[in-house]
């Protein structure tokens, strides 16, 4: 390894911190839509269904899922920075889609885009990060890069909420996408530095590696999504997790304008929750570097169902937002920790891999959520899908209880079969 490569947050701070800015570009992208779309798609192209709605959601969530895959599988093969940067080029059309659709198969074909884009380019950030830090601090390092992803989703939000209701819904929110994708390019191609040597560097620190060589990605892929009860225990929480965060993006904006709110009230709203998720990944992957992974995943699982639970008790504005506060400080608990707890137990020269099968499942999430949440709403109402996810999120949070162990500590590699 060259003698200038050390790993280390304090080390590499300047990349880090370059990084950051990058995935808050990442985060803003998707964070456009989360206010308006449902909104879009009943009011300018008449869709009462709610699973034809949420259809724009679940195409996000395969796309995505399926980009996280190959993003792991490419960064360890071909570096994290190409794959960033191919993250970029397929998300600078998808505004473009938005603005100038006729119809809502140009809305899907649109959030396909963004789906790959999200999984290329944020799965490229959380990969890089944690090669810059080390071993030491990963939950800080996944802390501060999905803080800095979720404010940014947020204030984008409530961004395109505001100009939604001064201007109209299309095009001039989506003129802000334009510019972030653009800006995200350019600091990727220009500023952004490979980390792939970080993560050589670090498997080469370790006395003892895989005594088998790098596993195949079918071993990987069954270590990740059950052999490891670990691993399986991240996966089906953060399965869990973005179902909820699916049902929240597709059918929350349409529930509260059920209820009667605007679309500034609704923009508030949907900024509500990433944004105490997104600021309180800042404590929590911190704090989680110091007590422990499983303590923060098994409650912030038991929070979130108390947060989406908490819709069915009332209809008023307060109501909503302790459901949505509730729901961010769970989230903000679960997903800088899972993050970090695949780093405590897999090897360095496959962790971008597996963390790429990790968010497969994870943003399986949405695809699951879209259809679920679409049934239910369709066929017995929007109370019934929202108690049903609720349910749905405790059982998860008990599962980890039940079979997960504490990661901190693990030596990198003992996901392997001895």
């Amino acid at each position: 390894m060259p003698p200038e490569i050390k790993l280390g947050l304090s080390e590499n701070w300047q990349q880090f911190s370059l990084l950051v800015v990058v995935n808050a570009f990442v985060g803003a992208m998707v964070g456009l839509e989360r206010a308006i779309l449902p909104v879009l798609a009943e009011d300018e192209f008449s869709i009462a269904s709610k699973m034809a709605i949420l259809s724009f959601i679940g195409t996000f969530g395969l796309a995505k899922a399926i980009a996280n895959l190959f993003a792991g599988t490419w960064a360890d093969r071909f570096g994290r920075k190409n794959v960033l940067i191919a993250g970029w080029l397929v998300g600078i059309p998808v505004p473009l889609l938005i603005m100038w659709a006729p119809s809502w198969s140009w809305i899907v074909a649109a959030n396909l885009l963004l789906g790959i884009n999200q999984g290329l380019a944020w799965s490229s950030t959380v990969v890089m990060k944690i090669d810059l830090v080390g071993p030491k601090q990963r939950g800080l390092a996944m802390g501060l890069n999905e803080s800095a992803g979720y404010v940014a989703v947020s204030l984008a939000a409530l961004a395109s909420g505001y100009i939604a209701a001064a201007y109209s819904i299309r095009p001039h929110p989506f003129y802000l996408g334009v510019a972030f994708a653009l800006l995200g390019l350019f600091l990727t191609v220009f500023f952004v530095k490979e980390t792939r040597g970080h993560a050589e560097l670090e498997a080469r620190q370790f006395e003892e590696t895989d005594p088998v060589g790098r596993p195949s990605f079918v071993r990987i892929f069954r270590m990740t999504s059950w052999e490891n009860p670990n691993l399986f225990s991240v996966s089906q929480a953060g399965l869990v997790n973005n179902l909820n965060d699916g049902m929240v993006w597709g059918l929350f904006p349409i529930y509260y304008a059920s209820l009667g709110l605007g679309l500034k009230e609704i923009g508030l709203l949907a900024a509500l929750y990433p944004a105490i998720w997104g600021l309180g990944q800042l404590g929590t992957g911190v704090w989680s570097d110091r007590i422990g992974r499983k303590p923060l995943i098994v409650s912030g699982m038991l929070i979130q169902a108390a947060g989406i639970g908490l819709l069915m008790t009332g209809h008023s504005f307060v109501i909503l937002a302790t459901s949505m506060i509730l729901l961010g400080i769970g989230t903000a608990f679960v997903y800088p920790t899972l993050l970090a707890a695949i780093g405590d137990v897999v090897h360095p020269n496959w962790r971008a891999t597996s963390i790429g099968v990790y968010r497969l499942w994870r943003d399986g999430g949405y695809v699951i959520g879209a259809l679920l949440a679409g049934f239910l709403s369709d066929v017995f109402g929007l109370e019934w899908a929202i108690g049903t996810i609720a349910v749905l999120t405790a059982t998860s949070g008990i599962i980890s209880s039940m079979v997960m162990k504490e990661t901190l500590h693990s030596k990198s590699g003992a996901a392997l079969p001895d």
